[in-house]
C-alpha cells in the first residue's frame, strides 16, 4: 500500500524575556525557550513539521506590548506566507495581553498559521485547541466591552462637568492644557458669520460672500454651505458642552450670545425654500437688460411698497423719462411676467427643435456630446429651477435668452442657442454650475 501524503508545514520558533538579566550568559532563557521548542517540532516531524532556520528571539521586552522586533519580523513573515506553525514555550510569551493576543490570532488567521505552547497542551490544530482559544478570545471581547464601557462612561461624566473632551477643535477657539481658550481674531469672524446670516438668512449667498472674501475655517479650507450649516449648529460657541444631544454648562467662555444664537435660530426654523423666497424678493430683477416694449424701448425694474407689502414692475423708459403715451405697454407686473417668460422658456427647452438645435451647437465644441445628453441635461434643470436663488436663475435667463420683447398680443422671447449650448455641457459634466439651495 502506498504511504498517505504528508504536507510540510513550516514551524517557526518565537521567544521572549522581560528582561535583558542573563542574556549574556551561555545558556540563557531564550535558550531554554527554544530547545524545549525545537524538541517539540522535532516529535512532530511524522506529521510533516519542519523547523525553518530563522531565530525569532525578543530579549529585554515587555509581553504588554506588540512593539517588539522579532515579533514584528515573524508577523511579516506570516503575511508573506513563508510560515504554517506558531511555536512558542508559553502563551505568555506570545502576549500577556488578552487584547494584543485576540489580534495575533487574527493576523494568524488571515496568514493560514497555527500556534502551539508546548508546555501547555495548547495546540490550535487541533478541536480542543481551538475550544481553547474561542474561550480566550470570548474573554478578550469581554475585556475589550468592559473598557469601551468605562471609557464612555468617563466621557459622559467629563461632559457633563462641561470639559473639552478633544476632537476638531472649532473656529473661534485655541486649546491650551485641555481646555478651549477663546481665540480673539477667530472669534471675531465667527461673530461676524453669525451676524451676517440673521441679516441674509440665506446660506448659500452667505457662503459666496464668505468665499469671495477668502474666509476660511481654522484649518484653511473654505467655508462651503455644510460647513456653515455646521458652525452656525455648534452649542460651544454659546458656552455649551453636548453629549448625545444633551447640553450642559461648558468650562470654556461663549462666543455667541444667547440672543444673537436664538435670532440665528429662528431664521433656521424657516424652511430653506421659503428663505430663498424670501431672498428673491428683496433682489428679484430676473429680466433686466432683456426685456423690452411694443416701441422697442428697454423696460427698467421698479418697485413700490404698500401696507408693508412689496409690489415689483418692468416699466418701459418712455414712462421714465415722461413719454408714457408713446408705448401702448407702460409697466407690467414684474411676477407675472416673469413667470410667463419662465414658463415660455420651460416649454421651448423641450421642444424638439430646441433639442437639436442645441446639439448642433453644443457638439462644434464636444464631438462626443449626444443629443440624449442635450435632452437630459435641459431636462436636470427643470425640477431644481424653484429652489434657485435669483442671482442664479437670473445668471440662467441671461445665458439662454437673448431678448424679451412685449406687445399687445404676448410675449416674443429669442433663445441664446450658444447660451443653451454652453449650459448643456456643463450639465452633462461633472460638474454642473447650479447650485441648488443649501
Amino acid at each position: 500500500m502506498k504511504k498517505p501524503m504528508v504536507r510540510k508545514l513550516r514551524c517557526a520558533v518565537y521567544t521572549r524575556k522581560s528582561s535583558e538579566e542573563g542574556l549574556d550568559m551561555e545558556f540563557n532563557s531564550l535558550d531554554a525557550q527554544r530547545e524545549a521548542c525545537e524538541a517539540y517540532v522535532a516529535s512532530q516531524k511524522p506529521e510533516g513539521w519542519l523547523l525553518v532556520p530563522d531565530h525569532y528571539d525578543d530579549g529585554g521586552f515587555s509581553g504588554g506590548t506588540l512593539e517588539r522586533p522579532a515579533l514584528k519580523r515573524l508577523l511579516a513573515d506570516i503575511e508573506d506566507r513563508r510560515i504554517d506553525v506558531v511555536v512558542v514555550y508559553k502563551i505568555d510569551r506570545l502576549s500577556r495581553s488578552l487584547m494584543d493576543f485576540a489580534r495575533l490570532v487574527e493576523v494568524f488567521d488571515r496568514g493560514g498559521v497555527t500556534f502551539v505552547s508546548v508546555t501547555q497542551s495548547f495546540n490550535t490544530t487541533t478541536s480542543m485547541g481551538r475550544l481553547t482559544l474561542n474561550i480566550l478570545l470570548s474573554f478578550a471581547q469581554f475585556e475589550r466591552e468592559v473598557i469601551g464601557e468605562r471609557i464612555r462612561d468617563k466621557f459622559a461624566a467629563s461632559r457633563k462637568r462641561g470639559m473639552w473632551m478633544g476632537g476638531w477643535t472649532p473656529l473661534g477657539y485655541d486649546v491650551r492644557e485641555r481646555k478651549l481658550v477663546i481665540n480673539e481674531t477667530e472669534a471675531m469672524v465667527v461673530r461676524r458669520i453669525f451676524e451676517r446670516f440673521v441679516k441674509c438668512g440665506s446660506a448659500t449667498t452667505l457662503t459666496r460672500e464668505l468665499s469671495a472674501e477668502g474666509v476660511v475655517n481654522k484649518y484653511g479650507k473654505p467655508i462651503d454651505t455644510g460647513m456653515l450649516y455646521k458652525l452656525l449648529n455648534n452649542r460651544v460657541y454659546v458656552g455649551d458642552a453636548v453629549h448625545k444631544g444633551a447640553a450642559y454648562p461648558g468650562e470654556h467662555e461663549p462666543i455667541v450670545s444667547r440672543t444673537l444664537w436664538d435670532r440665528v435660530h429662528a431664521v433656521l426654523a424657516v424652511s430653506p425654500r421659503k428663505r430663498a423666497g424670501n431672498t428673491r424678493a428683496q433682489t428679484p430683477a430676473l429680466l433686466k437688460g432683456l426685456i423690452f416694449g411694443p416701441d422697442g424701448r428697454a423696460m427698467s425694474p421698479t418697485h413700490t411698497r404698500k401696507g408693508g407689502k412689496l409690489y415689483r414692475y418692468y416699466v418701459s423708459q418712455s414712462v421714465i423719462k415722461g413719454s408714457a403715451d408713446d408705448c401702448p405697454v407702460s409697466r407690467v407686473p414684474a411676477g407675472e411676467i416673469e413667470a410667463a417668460v419662465v414658463d415660455q422658456l420651460r416649454g421651448m427647452l423641450r421642444s424638439p427643435e430646441i433639442v437639436v438645435a442645441t446639439w448642433r451647437a453644443a457638439r462644434n465644441e464636444d464631438a462626443a456630446i449626444t443629443q440624449a445628453d442635450v435632452r437630459e441635461a435641459i431636462e436636470r434643470l427643470d425640477p431644481i429651477w424653484e429652489e434657485l436663488f435669483s442671482a442664479e436663475q437670473a445668471r440662467i435667463v441671461r445665458l439662454l435668452v437673448e431678448r424679451i420683447d412685449v406687445g399687445l398680443d404676448g410675449l416674443d422671447v429669442r433663445l441664446r442657442i450658444e447660451g443653451l449650448a454652453h449650459m448643456v455641457r456643463d450639465l452633462a459634466g461633472v460638474a454642473s454650475p447650479i447650485q441648488k439651495v443649501a
